[in-house]
C-alpha cells in the first residue's frame, strides 16, 4: 500500500478548516500553522494534526502544501516563507482565488528549486467544505494532477483538470465574473423594481422557478426575501478583489471587458461607502444599490 502523502496546510479559516479536517480524515499526516489566532487550528490539533513553528518548518514536514488564503499578496508572502524548507519534488497547491499572472511567476520561481506549483481554486460553501463536497478547478501538469487527484478527492466531490498551472485560477475568475455579474444585475433590478412599485416579493414571484432562476439567485434572495444575512458568506471585499484580478487578466490578454468593469464598479462603490467589513457579504450589495438610489425597502 502506498504511503499517504504528508500534507501541510496554511489558512484553516472559513473554507480551509473543512478542507484540512477532511485531509486528516482521509489519512494524510497533517501539519498546520496558526496565523492571527488559533481558533482555526485548535480542533485540527485535537484530531491529530501537528503544529509547525514556522512556514519553513511546515514546508520541511510536507510533501504537499495547500494554501487557502485571501489572495495573491498573501500567497506570495506565504511562498516566500515556505521557500527555505521546501524539498525538491514537493508541490504547492494554491486553493485561493488568485491572480494568474502572479501564479505563473511563482510557478517559474519554484521550478528553479525543483518544486511544482498547482492551483485548485474552490467552488462551494463552508458547509460543503466541512462535508468534503467542494468542487476544485485544477491547474497542473498531467503528472502533478495524477499525484494530487486522490489527495484532493478527500475534500472535493467534483474535480476538474482545467489545464496547466494558472488555468484553474483563470477558470475561477471567469466563474466568479458570472456569479458576481448576476449579483450586480439582481441588485440593480431589485432597486429599479422597488422604485417603480414592484417590491422584492413580487419580483421573486416571477423569477423563482422560471428560466431565470438558478442556485445563485436563490442564495442571493435568501437575504433580500428572508433576511438571512449569512445566505451566501462571500464578502464584498473578496468579490471586489476577484473582479480586479479579472480586469488584470483581461488587460494581459488584450480583451475589452466592459461588463466586467461595470460589475467591478458596482462592488467598488459599495465597498467605498461602507461595505468593507468582514460580515458584509455579496447579497448585501442590494442595500448599497438601494442607498445610492434613496430607497429604504426595510421601512
Amino acid at each position: 500500500m502506498t504511503k499517504p502523502e504528508s500534507v501541510g496546510f496554511v489558512g484553516a479559516g472559513l473554507m480551509g478548516h473543512g478542507i484540512a479536517a477532511n485531509l486528516l480524515k482521509g489519512g494524510h499526516p497533517l501539519t498546520v500553522i496558526a496565523h492571527r489566532n488559533r481558533a482555526g487550528i485548535t480542533g485540527l490539533l485535537e484530531k491529530g494534526a501537528a503544529e509547525a513553528t514556522s512556514l519553513a518548518d511546515l514546508a520541511a514536514r510536507s510533501d504537499i502544501v495547500f494554501l487557502c488564503v485571501p489572495g495573491s499578496p498573501q500567497v506570495e508572502a506565504t511562498v516566500r516563507g515556505l521557500m527555505e524548507g521546501l524539498k525538491p519534488g514537493s508541490v504547492i497547491v494554491d486553493c485561493s482565488t488568485s491572480d494568474p499572472v502572479s501564479t505563473a511567476a511563482l510557478a517559474a520561481m519554484l521550478a528553479e528549486k525543483g518544486v511544482d506549483m498547482a492551483d485548485a481554486p474552490l467552488g462551494g460553501t463552508p458547509v460543503q467544505a466541512e462535508a468534503g463536497q467542494l468542487s476544485a478547478m485544477v491547474g497542473a501538469t498531467d503528472e502533478v494532477f495524477a499525484r494530487l487527484k486522490p489527495v484532493i478527492a478527500t475534500w472535493a466531490g467534483t474535480i476538474t483538470h482545467i489545464g496547466g498551472p494558472g488555468d484553474g485560477h483563470r477558470m475561477k475568475l471567469l466563474n466568479n465574473f458570472l456569479s458576481l455579474g448576476y449579483a450586480a444585475i439582481y441588485a440593480e433590478a431589485l432597486a429599479l423594481g422597488q422604485k417603480v412599485g414592484l417590491d422584492a416579493k413580487k419580483f421573486d414571484s416571477v423569477i423563482r422557478g422560471s428560466r431565470m432562476d438558478c442556485g445563485f439567485y436563490q442564495t442571493f434572495m435568501g437575504y433580500t426575501i428572508d433576511g438571512n444575512r449569512e445566505a451566501h458568506k462571500f464578502t464584498l471585499t473578496n468579490a471586489l478583489k476577484d473582479l480586479r484580478y479579472l480586469e488584470n487578466m483581461a488587460n494581459a490578454a488584450g480583451v475589452a471587458n466592459p461588463v466586467g468593469n461595470a460589475t467591478k464598479n458596482s462592488f467598488a462603490e459599495a465597498h467605498a461607502i461602507g461595505g468593507d467589513g468582514p460580515e458584509d457579504y455579496v447579497p448585501h450589495l442590494v442595500d448599497f444599490v438601494d442607498a445610492r438610489n434613496g430607497i429604504n425597502r426595510k421601512g
